[in-house]
């Protein structure tokens, strides 16, 4: 079992930035790929992206490509998302998830992924 808990959100003007970090109990941090999605009211939640296990590789969301960046520290069983030049249609609830697929084709799957965080709110003011 792994337990996660998201903070660092937060409401930021347009333009802004904000790191999340999502911290993880139980054993095997390291062994997961950790992925971020994210809900925006009246959408489906979709993927934002997501860190390998290892934490050499890491893939984007075309929508945040080159503005988000995805980190891990295992020896703190913790992972980061700084997010940089915020835009208001970024406003949702991110989540954190972990899932023991290694397979990169399913990291935007959300079904792939077997625990979750309870989510926190990122609001962006134009």
């Amino acid at each position: 079992q792994v337990q996660l808990v998201e903070s660092g959100g937060g409401l930021v003007q347009a333009g802004g930035s904000l790191r999340l970090s999502c911290a993880a109990s139980g054993r095997f941090f390291s062994t997961y790929t950790m992925g971020w999605f994210r809900q925006a009211p009246g959408k489906e939640r979709e993927f934002v992206g997501a860190i390998t296990w290892t934490g050499g590789r890491t893939y984007y969301a075309d929508s945040v490509k080159g503005r988000f960046t995805i980190s891990r520290d295992n020896a703190k069983s913790t992972v980061y998302l700084q997010m940089n030049s915020l835009k208001p249609e970024d406003t949702a609830v991110y989540y954190c998830a972990a899932s023991t697929d290694r397979n990169r084709s399913s990291f935007p799957n959300d079904r792939r992924y077997d625990y979750w965080g309870q989510g926190t709110q990122v609001t962006v003011s134009s």
